[in-house]
């Protein structure tokens, strides 16, 4: 006698459809999760590179980079970024080179050519939660550009460079009276929306001093004019921010979820969480006398 096996019903299809995405909203969010992690540490790396580079800096010119040149009568890197003299540390040479031949040709770094490194973005300076740094962008003013999800504390805000990296610093070690590894140098900070702040070959920012562009105080401030008429003029803090918000780009945040990474100066990479924003001011300052404060 032939045996006849009951075929799949509706009811028994539904069932195991159901089953399949109840399983799968139980993994999705520990997928996620692993994921974030994933990028976050990526991002670090990318952070302890920089680290190492600026103290490779260090150890040929004896202090860290300025922040940003100043355009100061005799200067001949006018208006470059900390990240730029970077670039022979970085394994960056031939860009690096680039770069000098295109000063030695045109002082003002914002025509491209002869500087490619306005456009060029490096990957080393982008933060994986942050694809748009992957490629370069047009601004509003025209200009195209490559960003970096990376700027240099310059300290407490553009009017209080009491930190390390800021317009024209030679900052060394132990210039650090706080001590290195209580003292931030570099933390995230993803562009502005449209790319108008946060370059990383050249910049101006806020009144000249870098502020906003690829240098950020813990606590600046908005200085008022037209790229952000409608931020608030007020003192910014450590807080989560918005790829579309213009107004974020006045203080560190990142795409991790709950914080950021920072560099300390002695070299260390550490995530701060928000809650520690309280505590910016004084790891930001080099010399405040502030009591040693342990990262978050």
């Amino acid at each position: 006698m032939m045996l006849r096996r009951r075929a799949f019903t509706m009811i028994d299809l539904i069932v195991v459809i159901l089953i399949i995405a109840v399983l799968i909203a139980l993994l999705m969010p520990a997928v996620m999760r692993a994921r974030a992690s994933a990028i976050r540490t990526q991002c670090a790396n990318n952070l302890r590179q920089i680290s190492v580079a600026l103290h490779n800096y260090h150890a040929l010119e004896m202090s860290f980079p300025p922040g940003i040149e100043s355009d100061r009568p005799g200067q001949p890197y006018p208006f470059v970024s900390w990240l730029t003299l970077l670039l022979p540390h970085l394994e960056q040479d031939a860009l690096s080179s680039q770069t000098d031949s295109a000063y030695k040709s045109d002082p003002w770094p914002f025509d491209n050519p002869p500087h490619i490194g306005m456009d060029t973005p490096i990957k080393v300076f982008a933060c994986p939660a942050d694809p748009r740094v992957l490629e370069a962008h047009d601004t509003h003013q025209g200009y195209r550009v490559a960003s970096t999800s990376y700027v240099g504390v310059l300290g407490t805000a553009w009017n209080h460079p009491d930190g390390v990296l800021f317009q024209d610093s030679s900052v060394r070690v132990t210039d650090i009276i706080d001590g290195a590894s209580n003292t931030l140098i570099v933390g995230e900070r993803p562009p502005s929306p449209d790319y108008w702040y946060g370059w990383w070959y050249a910049g101006s920012g806020q009144s000249g001093t870098g502020s906003g562009d690829m240098l950020l105080g813990v606590t600046d401030r908005y200085l008022g004019g037209g790229y952000a008429s409608d931020c608030p003029l007020v003192s910014y803090q450590f807080q989560e921010g918005q790829p579309g918000n213009e107004c974020d780009v006045f203080h560190f945040w990142s795409l991790h979820p709950g914080g950021a990474n920072f560099i300390f100066a002695d070299g260390s990479v550490h995530f701060l969480s928000y809650r520690s924003a309280p505590l910016l001011p004084a790891l930001a300052t080099r010399a405040g006398g502030e009591v040693s404060l342990p990262p978050d």
